[in-house]
C-alpha cells in the first residue's frame, strides 16, 4: 500500500484498518522542539497532542490560584475553592512534566460538605473553538486526544481531591459521603460525553491510572464499567473513538477489560502486565496502543531495537497495534531511544 502519514497510520490502527508500518507515537512533552524531533516526524513519529473539547465552570464557586516561590526555591501553586459552606486548598509543585501535591482539598470529615457543594456548584460547557484551533494547528505528523474526567471513582483515588490513602480509610468509614460525591461526579461526566460527541475531535480517553490491585475486580465491574459503556453510548455513534489508560498490571482484569464496550486501550505496559500476544488474544477486537515500559529505557540501542521487533512479532499481523511512549523518557537520551524504536520498527517491515 501507498505510504501513510504519521496521523492516517495511527488513526487507521486504531480503527482496525491496515497499516504500511506499526506506527510510533508519543505524548507532545516527551519530545521538545529540535532538530532530533523533526527528523523523527519525518522517520513517521506521531505526536499525541491532549487537549479537551469541554472546560468546567462553576456558578458560586470561587477558585484562586496564587503562584509564588518559597523559601526553598521552589515554584508552587496554592489552589483556594471558596464556598457559602466554607473553603478548601490545595499546594502543588509542578515539576517538569509531572505535578508533586503537597496538600489536598480534603483533610477531615468536615471538609465534606464543602466538597459536597463544590461537586454540585460545577457543569461543563463546549470548548469547541479552543479544540478546533488545537486541531487546525496539528499537522499530518500529529494526532489530537481528547479527554473525558476521571472515572467517578478514580476522581478520588487518583489524588484529585484526596490523598489515595485517606481515601481508602475513608471508603472503609464514610463510603455513604463518597457515594454521593461519585454520584455528582457521574452527572458532570455525563455533561462531558454529549458535550465531546458534538465536538471537532475523533478520539478520547475516558480516565486512567486504573490500578487493579488497589480497587480490585468487583469495584472494577461495578463502578468502571458501567460508565465506560454509558459513555460508549453517547460517543460511538458519533464516531469517536474511546479509549483507557491502563498502564498498572492488568493481569486481574484482562477478562473484564475485554468485556468493555472501548475501542483502545491506551498505555498498556507488557513490561509489568501480560505479554503482548496474550493481550492481543484477551481484547479481541480492541486495539493496543502500548506504552514502552520505562525499565527499557534504560537498555542498549540495540537492545532497544529487538525489544521493539520482539514486541511485533508477537503483534503478527494484528492491525490494532500502536506502540507509544506515554511515561517520561530519560531527559538526556530521549532522542536515542526513539531512533532505536523506530529502527526497530523499520526492520521489522516486509
Amino acid at each position: 500500500m501507498e505510504k501513510l502519514t504519521p496521523y492516517q497510520r495511527v488513526i487507521r490502527a486504531l480503527r482496525g484498518q491496515e497499516v504500511d508500518e506499526v506506527p510510533f507515537t508519543s505524548y507532545e512533552e516527551f519530545v521538545p522542539p529540535c532538530t532530533e524531533e523533526r527528523l523523527l516526524r519525518d522517520r513517521g513519529l506521531c505526536v499525541v497532542r491532549r487537549t479537551t473539547s469541554w472546560r468546567e465552570v462553576f456558578t458560586n464557586v470561587k477558585v484562586t490560584k496564587l503562584h509564588y516561590t518559597d523559601e526553598k526555591g521552589r515554584n508552587l501553586i496554592k489552589t483556594e475553592y471558596s464556598t457559602p459552606v466554607g473553603s478548601l486548598t490545595a499546594l502543588q509543585e509542578p515539576s517538569g512534566t509531572t505535578v508533586w501535591t503537597h496538600e489536598y482539598p480534603f483533610k477531615s470529615e468536615e471538609d465534606y460538605k464543602v466538597l459536597k457543594y463544590i461537586f454540585k456548584d460545577r457543569h461543563a460547557v463546549e470548548n469547541y473553538a479552543h479544540a478546533q484551533s488545537v486541531l487546525k494547528n496539528a499537522g499530518e505528523d500529529y494526532i489530537v486526544r481528547d479527554n473525558l474526567p476521571l472515572e467517578p471513582l478514580q476522581t478520588f483515588i487518583s489524588g484529585v481531591f484526596m490523598d489515595p490513602q485517606d481515601y481508602a480509610y475513608e471508603w472503609y468509614d464514610n463510603r455513604d459521603e463518597l457515594m454521593e460525591l461519585m454520584e455528582e461526579a457521574a452527572h458532570f461526566n455525563e455533561e462531558c460525553y454529549h458535550i465531546i460527541a458534538g465536538g471537532p475531535l475523533e478520539l478520547v480517553n475516558y480516565g486512567g491510572n486504573v490500578v487493579p490491585q488497589f480497587i480490585g475486580r468487583d469495584n472494577y465491574k461495578e463502578y468502571y464499567m458501567p460508565y465506560y459503556a454509558r459513555a460508549c453510548e453517547v460517543l460511538q455513534p458519533a464516531g469517536k473513538l474511546v479509549g483507557c489508560h491502563y498502564d498498572a498490571d492488568n493481569t486481574t482484569i484482562m477478562d473484564l477489560i475485554a468485556q468493555t464496550p472501548l475501542d483502545y486501550i491506551e498505555a498498556y505496559d507488557p513490561g509489568i502486565s501480560p505479554p503482548v500476544d496474550e493481550a492481543l488474544k484477551a481484547f479481541g477486537d480492541k486495539a493496543l496502543w502500548l506504552n514502552w515500559p520505562s525499565p527499557w529505557h534504560c537498555h542498549t540501542k540495540e537492545e532497544i531495537r529487538e525489544d521493539t521487533r520482539e514486541l511485533i512479532r508477537q503483534a503478527g499481523n494484528f492491525p490494532r497495534f500502536l506502540i507509544g511512549v506515554t511515561e517520561d523518557p530519560p531527559i538526556d537520551r530521549w532522542a536515542e531511544i526513539f531512533n532505536a524504536i523506530k529502527d526497530g520498527i523499520d526492520q521489522s517491515k516486509g
